[in-house]
């Protein structure tokens, strides 16, 4: 039983804190899982600029309701899908995962958790499990499922390499020459032409 596990923003969806950078007109917010290998350094960064600009859930939601998939994300999932069971294991939040979840057609996402004062103020986050992406495919595979993994950041290595199949996809010029070892795709096509060969 094959399950092809996929990584969310960068490979679906374009980086929602890159976008709220764009819009919040604070460039420090770009900084993405691409940067910065250390989720937990990375947010609570985030959460300190957030702080400081005053600036909480209901922005970055309004953000993210203006968010499409990446043009042919859809549509590769459908057909991923139809062969295929499919998880998003995503180190996003549900909070801000939903609407951009409603445009992909509801696919099952994995991803954690917002910690939200009443005041609308981001005030922490509670990660679903440590090392989510590599121990959720570890799950899979100690229930019988071969895994088939896909991700463009330093946070998706672990899945990808524990996987009986993985990809790079999108992903940085120096993580690409950092992991010459595992292949590289740009295109929908590419990617699901490469997860076909390893299903059955």
């Amino acid at each position: 039983m094959d399950i092809v596990c996929l990584d969310l923003e960068g490979v679906l969806v374009p980086e929602i804190w890159i976008a709220f950078a764009e819009a919040s007109g604070i460039p420090e917010l770009k900084r993405t899982t691409r940067d910065e290998p250390d989720y937990d350094k990375l947010m609570t960064w985030r959460l300190g600029i957030l702080k400081e600009h005053g600036l909480g859930l209901k922005e970055i939601q309004d953000t993210i309701a203006t968010i499409d998939p990446i043009p042919g994300a859809k549509e590769f999932l459908d057909e991923l899908r139809s062969l295929t069971q499919v998880i998003i294991i995503s180190d996003t939040f549900t909070q801000f995962a939903k609407p951009l979840m409603q445009k992909l057609g509801w696919p099952t996402i994995f991803c954690n958790s917002l910690e939200v004062a009443e005041s609308g103020e981001i005030t922490g986050f509670k990660m679903r499990i440590e090392n989510s992406k590599y121990t959720t495919v570890k799950a899979l595979q100690s229930i019988g499922y071969d895994t088939i993994a896909s991700g463009d950041s330093y946070n998706d290595l672990g899945m990808i390499k524990a996987s009986k199949a993985g990809f790079l996809f999108k992903s940085t010029d120096k993580i690409k020459a950092d992991h010459p070892e595992l292949p590289a795709y740009e295109t929908y096509d590419e990617l699901l032409a490469a997860i076909k060969k390893h299903l059955g």
